[in-house]
């Protein structure tokens, strides 16, 4: 399924459209077949189109499905989580991390910013006293697979 944005279409109850509160079931896979997240087996997910909180292609292939809709469709990185930055990797001191705890590729560390958010980050390798985490978000450079269910939809208002 090819996405993009409608032109012209007028918000009305059943049709997704920017600022629609969605009622769904969703499946996201990558290009393998590998399930990373499911809600058909569980409680469905409910979103706001438009508020920022979805990837931006996910969000253009919502836009006019209606109640009742099951779709598949595929989102290119450049309109998911982006592709990997090589600025997000970080080689940090062995001595940064505390004495106990067990560092090794494929950990999932948290840090603080600046402004003391949590910074998720993954180790990607240990050279001597080197530590390189990736700060990429895990699914950046992916192709993803999304399933979709859509049980409702409600205007903005």
């Amino acid at each position: 399924m090819v996405c993009g944005p409608l032109k012209g279409v007028i918000m009305s109850l059943g049709i997704i459209a920017d600022g629609s509160r969605v009622k769904l079931h969703f499946a996201l896979r990558l290009a393998d077949g590998q399930e990373v997240d499911s809600t058909f087996e569980n409680d469905a997910a409910e979103l706001s189109v438009g508020d920022g909180n979805l990837p931006e292609g996910f969000e253009e292939c919502l836009i006019g499905l209606t109640t009742g809709d099951h779709k598949t469709f595929t989102v290119p990185p450049e309109k998911a989580f982006g592709q990997p930055n090589p600025q997000n990797l970080q080689d940090m001191k062995r001595s940064d991390f505390p004495v106990d705890m067990p560092v090794a590729p494929g950990l999932m560390v948290s840090f603080a910013d600046a402004q003391g958010a949590e910074l998720p980050g993954v180790i990607s390798s240990i050279e001597g006293d080197y530590v390189t985490v990736d700060f990429n978000h895990p699914l950046a450079g992916k192709e993803l697979h999304f399933e979709v269910q859509i049980l409702e939809v409600k205007d903005a208002d």
